[in-house]
């Protein structure tokens, strides 16, 4: 894979997690300006979560048979004019209509470009990892981003200017797709075939993603009003706790990397089943925390949340043949976004009625106990290589 078109695919990753955490992470200050409160403003982002997931199928299916190329622009496209119609939004409908919009052309992301990512064989557990870090470089951006926006400007204007940069890069895509037509080949053309333990190894991926993905919400919507709520003795301004709730997304991320290379040189089983063993005592551990004990236990969550991603994905790589690959990726992404979707209002419901995040840690903590479960019906012995389709270097 020419190195444009993979920091293109990673440069994609980055938007779309980016503009999803957007307006949870600026829905206290959006609330200031609306005159509502955090409560009652976070759950208007509900439609656009449950359209990441919803949307993620057709989007899937559109990319395999015909271009995910082009699907792919209209991600760039679409979720930037999305974003900018949500910056100009006056009335609660508008906001939730444009919000709806920006989750509508982010499904796209996942389908299309994981399974672009995974294409040609070779180190997919390392290219899978790489590209998981730029997604959760979104993550961390949209803390940091935000708390300054909420400082020395708006909300609304971050979502203008985030809006005209996707446009940006969704020009910068389509020169690179017209000068490397590499892997613009049909859909029929693209091959290989499913191992013999796909049927089980596919369920576990399933099982896990879906409850997993209640997880990674979770804590990456709450983790800024957390980290507000836990140091709220040290009188921090909002740049200074969405700078540490950056950095926190930042150093857990890279453990995508770590995790990829291992996966790719060892058995997948043992690996997953410690991460996944190890979010529920981390998450337990979240329960009671506060001050700065709090920051390091979750840089531990999400170290031990982000190590996931990659394995899900390389599962499903290394088990599914090329030309079903978007459509398994995107029913995936289905039963994962729709399922976190619950977490946005799950979120504002518990931290008005139960005053804090403890039960929502709990929840999760009982979550991870399941996973763990799941993982260990996994197959026990090494993992297929994928069959080549193509190539494999970026």
């Amino acid at each position: 894979m020419p190195y444009s078109r993979f920091l293109f695919l990673n440069l994609g990753h980055t938007v779309d997690h980016l503009f999803m955490l957007m307006f949870p992470a600026v829905a206290a200050l959006a609330a200031a300006d609306l005159g509502a409160s955090y409560g009652e403003l976070l759950p208007l982002a509900t439609g656009s979560f449950i359209a990441f997931g919803v949307f993620s199928l057709p989007a899937g299916w559109l990319a395999d048979r015909f271009s995910r190329e082009l699907m792919l622009s209209i991600f760039f496209f679409g979720i930037g004019c999305a974003m900018i119609l949500t910056g100009f939004a006056q009335e609660t409908w508008q906001i939730v209509a444009a919000l709806t919009l920006v989750g509508m052309f982010a499904a796209i992301y996942h389908p299309v470009g994981l399974a672009m990512v995974s294409q040609g064989g070779g180190d997919v557990g390392r290219r899978l990892g790489v590209n998981g870090v730029w997604g959760n470089m979104g993550v961390a951006a949209s803390a940091l981003s935000i708390g300054a926006f909420a400082d020395f400007a708006g909300w609304r204007e971050a979502f203008m200017l985030a809006g005209g940069l996707s446009i940006l890069i969704g020009f910068g895509w389509v020169k690179v797709t017209r000068a490397t037509a590499l892997e613009a080949e049909p859909a029929k053309k693209r091959g290989g075939s499913a191992s013999v333990d796909w049927k089980r190894v596919l369920a576990v991926v399933l099982v896990t993603t879906t409850v997993g993905g209640f997880i990674f919400n979770a804590m990456t919507v709450s983790l800024p009003k957390v980290l507000d709520d836990r140091l709220a003795d040290f009188s921090l301004s909002a740049t200074e706790v969405g700078a540490i709730a950056s950095a926190v997304y930042a150093a857990a991320a890279f453990t995508q990397i770590v995790v990829g290379r291992a996966i790719d040189k060892y058995t997948i089983k043992p690996i997953f089943l410690g991460l996944v063993a190890g979010q529920a005592v981390a998450l337990y551990l979240a329960m009671s925390a506060s001050g700065w004990t709090m920051v390091v236990i979750s840089v531990f969550v999400m170290v031990l949340v982000f190590g996931q991603i990659p394995i899900n994905d390389t599962l499903i790589a290394r088990h599914t043949p090329d030309i079903w690959r978007g459509r398994v990726y995107s029913v995936k992404y289905v039963l994962s976004f729709t399922v976190s979707a619950a977490a946005v209002p799950s979120i504002s419901w518990l931290y008005a009625n139960e005053g804090g995040f403890q039960t929502m840690f709990l929840a999760a903590a009982c979550a991870a106990v399941f996973i763990t479960l799941a993982v260990a019906m996994l197959p026990g012995r090494r993992d297929p290589a994928p069959e080549p389709v193509g190539t494999g270097d970026d």
